[in-house]
Order: C-alpha cells, then sequence, then structure tokens
C-alpha cells in the first residue's frame, strides 16, 4: 500500500456515497486491500462511505473499475456508483459525455446530463414473481430478479412500520440465496408508475438510503406485476427519484437504463492515518 497521500473523490448518487480514486497509475496494491477499504469507508473514523471504486485502465473501453463494499468485499455491480463513476470519469477527462467503462457485471454504457448520468445496464436475469418465502415469524411472499447483483423484492403496506435492518438481515442471508446471498428491497406503490424504496445492501450489511440495482429491480419486478409502462419513478430513502427505463417482450426486460444525479461532494487528499488505525 502507498504510504503518499492519495488523491480522492467523495460522491454521492441519490444518497448512495462512495469514495473515488484514479489508480491507473497503480498507486494502489492487493496487498491489505479489502483492510484499507473498510477502515477508510468506517464512518466517524475516516472518511466515511458505502462504498469504494478504483478507475483502471482498460483494453476495450474507455476505463475499467473495481467496486467494493464498504466492507471490503467486491460487488459486480452498483448503479448508483456506476453513475457516480461516469461523471468522475468525465470531470477528470477520462471519458467523454458518452462512455463505456469495464464492470464485474458486463460492460456499462453512461452518459452525462449535467448532474445526472443516464446509465445502460446490462439485462437483467432471473425473473421470478410472487414466490413463497419461509421466515421464521411465518411465510411471505416476495419476487426477485438480478440486476448486475442478486435482489429480492418485498412489497408492503407501510414502508414507515418495516424493520428494514432485521427483516433485510434474515432474508439477506436466507438459505435460498446461499451462497452469495442478497439484496433486499421493500417497494410500496404510490401511484400508477411511482413506487417508494428502503433497501437492505449486501456488503454493506444495513439500509442504505439509496440503491441502484435495487431501484431496477424494484421499477421491473412491480412493472412485471402491474403490467405498468416505462418509465417507472422510484423514490429513495434519500428523497432522491431515480427514473428507469426498460424494453420488455413479455418477461423479457432489456435496454434497461438508471436516470439519476451523481453530485460530487468533496475532493481531498488521503493520508495514511485515514486507513492506519
Amino acid at each position: 500500500m502507498s504510504l503518499k497521500a492519495i488523491h480522492f473523490y467523495k460522491m454521492s448518487g441519490s444518497g448512495n456515497d462512495f469514495v473515488i480514486i484514479d489508480n491507473r497509475e497503480g498507486c494502489l496494491d492487493g496487498k491489505n486491500l479489502p483492510n484499507f477499504i473498510s477502515s477508510v469507508c468506517r464512518r466517524a473514523m475516516s472518511v466515511g462511505a458505502d462504498g469504494l471504486i478504483l478507475v483502471e485502465n482498460s483494453d476495450t473501453a474507455d476505463f475499467r473499475w473495481r467496486f467494493f463494499n464498504s466492507d471490503g468485499s467486491v460487488a459486480e455491480m452498483c448503479g448508483n456508483g456506476a453513475r457516480c463513476v461516469a461523471r468522475f470519469a468525465y470531470l477528470n477527462h477520462i471519458a467523454g459525455a458518452d462512455m463505456r467503462f469495464e464492470t464485474d457485471a458486463g460492460p456499462i454504457t453512461a452518459k452525462i446530463e449535467g448532474l445526472r448520468v443516464r446509465l445502460g445496464m446490462t439485462d437483467p436475469t432471473d425473473l421470478e414473481l410472487e414466490y413463497d418465502l419461509p421466515l421464521k415469524e411465518g411465510m411471505i411472499q416476495v419476487g426477485s430478479i438480478n440486476t448486475g447483483v442478486p435482489h429480492v423484492v418485498m412489497p408492503v403496506k407501510d414502508l414507515e412500520e418495516i424493520n428494514v435492518v432485521d427483516l433485510g438481515c434474515e432474508i439477506r442471508h436466507h438459505e435460498s440465496y446461499a451462497p452469495a446471498g442478497t439484496n433486499v428491497n421493500f417497494v410500496k406503490v404510490l401511484s400508477p408508475g411511482s413506487v417508494a424504496i428502503r433497501t437492505y445492501e449486501r456488503g454493506v450489511e444495513d439500509e442504505t438510503l439509496a440503491c441502484g440495482t435495487g431501484a431496477v429491480a424494484a421499477a421491473l419486478v412491480t412493472s412485471s406485476k402491474m403490467e405498468w409502462e416505462s418509465p417507472v419513478a422510484i423514490q429513495a430513502r434519500s428523497g432522491g427519484v431515480l427514473n428507469i427505463h426498460f424494453k420488455r417482450e413479455r418477461a423479457r426486460y432489456f435496454d434497461v437504463q438508471l436516470e439519476g444525479d451523481a453530485r460530487v461532494i468533496y475532493r481531498g487528499e488521503l493520508e495514511e492515518e485515514a486507513w492506519n488505525y
């Protein structure tokens, strides 16, 4: 691990916050990287964030990203993080306003539109609607889909009453989703084409203020049940609104796009004291 000060951006996508580092010159190597990430992402002790993103060189796209949850684990995809890294790349002249970058979930396209970014997602897979899931307190009915990472979607009558952390944790670790586990989204229909959401994120192991891939999951699962057309508006816990655009042929979704803000909070330098404690 480099002992030099490391330049970084702190960015937020609809309330999901990230530390982003340009690693094209290899300032961070693989040694102790999970410990570095979990230390830097720890709130009150360091910068604090829901995840950390490294921007690296690519032979096939404008750049490659590596995305890490706040506990140092790797995630294939994060919609809000992808919007933030796209705007980071644009602001730092790594890519133009229309770009393509590599992720572990496949290539992603993005278009910068001021403070907002429209992200071309990978095609979702494994859509299942309205199946029973046994829990400690009894049977519940959920849907699920993989939007780059796995998501469960559970409709609820009252988002304020739901115990997101306890119930989310139980579903996240349920044997039905072993060994990788799943993210969990609790959703309430506000009006035709509009849904409010609360999300328990795998890797963060807590509720987050927004989740891009979770918003896409909620939009697609709900639109399948309600037979809604594109776009669907998802109101995140932060109060921000994510717009999900899609095309559909029967149960197959494609050309899915996630649109939302990607804001720079601040720029700075990480000193060794930020992770060595």
